[in-house]
């Protein structure tokens, strides 16, 4: 798609965050058309520049700003300085969008806060990720998503009864809030184009994780008697029943999702199996029937068993490694990645997840140096005491 044709094609955002959640909410605005503009400080940058995934970096940058900053540009300006602080508020005061992850009190003690810009730009979009909402006993607490998932609650979901606290391995809570700082400040130009009234959005890392485990929290808010009770080492799911897991086969492993405790016995060769029919044997048995159907799938490869499960549409997957699955068919046909260049040196990375009007969404452009962009939006963007 040409940059004309994206649905916020002229929307100009300044990127006042680093690590990952709110420069990747940027991201997904900037691949839906937006100009993303990050105001950096000088020498250091953004952090994420250093905080490497996996230890690996590509001129200069960590692989994972790479991945998080492509279609963006860098202007370095340091907010303690007077001179540049005032800079800044001039690319305020003509931005459609402003968003910050800075913990609370940070952008007030800046003058860069909510209400102090919206008077100089009453249409702007503003929006605020924090760790842990701006008011509460943990709102001053470290916004880190390991931090986070532990508060939430998330860890004793995952693992069997024999495990301690089992995080994801993943930053969920980071990119849970990304998509809802994008969802919010989306929401919001829709209002300002149909009304002219800006806002302010505001989410948090925990009410993130919070809302990822809206089911559990119901139930429970509804019945306080539910506690949490992990199955054996098979189940993936503390509050589903028998199959519900991953499974050992001969040469790898097989996830198996709900499906009839019976259907299962008959399609493997389990009688004991076939004999529950009783639904509720799939919760009071469900580590003895997941022993069961461990024994049996480790007998015979992989692909063996998809192919007897497959074709009587049983809920079933390949528990894929990351070589698998980046080497897979499946994983070309979704064309998922897509190149970006930067001096000289060609770096994949992944492309938004989203199509518009059936055509995907890519952009070549890659993560900024630090700055580069400084000279080049000055000229463009003169500072000035009332911008035009």
């Amino acid at each position: 798609m040409t940059d004309r044709s994206l649905p916020l094609d002229g929307i100009l955002v300044l990127d006042f965050s680093q690590y990952l959640a709110g420069p990747v909410a940027a991201l997904r605005l900037a691949d839906l058309g937006a100009r993303v503009i990050k105001i950096e400080r000088p020498g250091v940058g953004d952090i994420g520049r250093t905080l490497a995934f996996a230890g690996r970096e590509v001129d200069g940058d960590t692989v994972s700003f790479h991945a998080m900053n492509r279609n963006k540009e860098s202007v370095a300006a340091n907010l303690k300085d007077p001179a540049d602080l005032e800079y800044v508020r001039s690319l305020v005061r003509r931005a459609d969008v402003v968003i910050e992850n800075f913990r609370p009190g940070v952008m007030d003690r800046l003058g860069l806060d909510y209400e102090s810009v919206r008077k100089d730009n009453p249409g702007i979009v503003y929006a605020s990720a924090t760790g842990y909402g701006e008011t509460g006993p943990w709102k001053d607490r470290p916004g880190q998503d390991l931090l986070a998932q532990s508060i939430s609650g998330l860890p004793w979901l995952n693992g069997s009864h024999q495990d301690g606290p089992v995080p994801v391995g993943m930053s969920i809570a980071d990119h849970l809030m990304s998509t809802h700082i994008a969802q919010g400040v989306t929401a919001l130009l829709v209002r300002r184009f149909r009304t002219g009234e800006g806002g302010r959005t505001q989410t948090s890392l925990l009410e993130s994780m919070l809302d990822l485990q809206f089911e559990l929290l119901s139930v429970k808010l509804t019945d306080e008697a539910l506690t949490v009770q992990r199955g054996g080492a098979r189940s993936a799911h503390a509050f589903l029943a028998a199959p519900y897991g991953t499974y050992p086969t001969s040469d790898g492993y097989l996830a198996l999702a709900m499906n009839p405790i019976p259907q299962i016995g008959n399609l493997l060769d389990l009688p004991e199996l076939i004999a529950m029919t009783d639904p509720q044997l799939a919760w009071t048995e469900r580590e003895h029937i997941e022993d069961a159907i461990a024994a049996r799938l480790r007998t015979e490869p992989t692909d063996h068993w998809l192919s007897v499960l497959d074709a009587a549409d049983v809920w079933c997957a390949p528990v894929l490694t990351l070589d698998e699955l980046v080497a897979s068919d499946g994983f070309a046909a979704i064309n998922m990645t897509q190149g970006v260049e930067r001096s000289g040196v060609r770096l994949t990375t992944t492309r938004s997840p989203i199509r518009i009007d059936g055509k995907i969404l890519s952009s070549g452009k890659a993560a900024p140096k630090l700055g580069e962009d400084t000279a080049r939006i000055r000229a463009e963007f003169p500072g000035s005491g009332e911008d035009s």
